[in-house]
């Protein structure tokens, strides 16, 4: 399936922006109720909330490609911490400490941060990549 190698960097600009969606919307449910969930209406100065900040922000900087890779980076981070704190300690297991979508959501930003944005971004636009 080589065919496919020529697709790799426009596969990593859609992990980027699909990444950075659904980060954006954890964000903007926890603090807009777009869409509500059981995290909105966290308070802002909680670790709920100070996680909600990071996953508004560079969610949307992610989305669209703007200092994509420290804003993966920060958000990798984030996600091993979140992990940490909230679910580690329920189960050895992510299937069963609901810990898999900060795992992979983690792991996808890790890869992006190394990667960096693809060619589908502002960075790129902007000749920073």
């Amino acid at each position: 399936m080589r065919f496919l190698n020529s697709f790799t960097h426009i596969f990593l600009s859609l992990l980027r922006i699909a990444t950075g969606l659904l980060l954006l919307l954890h964000g903007t449910s926890k603090f807009f109720g777009i869409p509500v969930t059981s995290q909105t209406g966290v308070e802002l100065m909680s670790t709920s909330g100070l996680i909600g900040v990071i996953q508004l922000v560079a969610g949307g900087l992610l989305t669209v490609g703007l200092f994509t890779r420290p804003m993966a980076l920060i958000l990798a981070i984030t996600m091993a911490v979140v992990y940490v704190l909230f679910h580690a300690h329920r189960s050895h297991y992510p299937i069963l400490n609901g810990g898999e979508l900060a795992i992979m959501f983690g792991f996808a930003s890790l890869l992006i941060a190394g990667a960096g944005p693809g060619p589908i971004s502002l960075d790129r636009m902007l000749g920073r990549s």
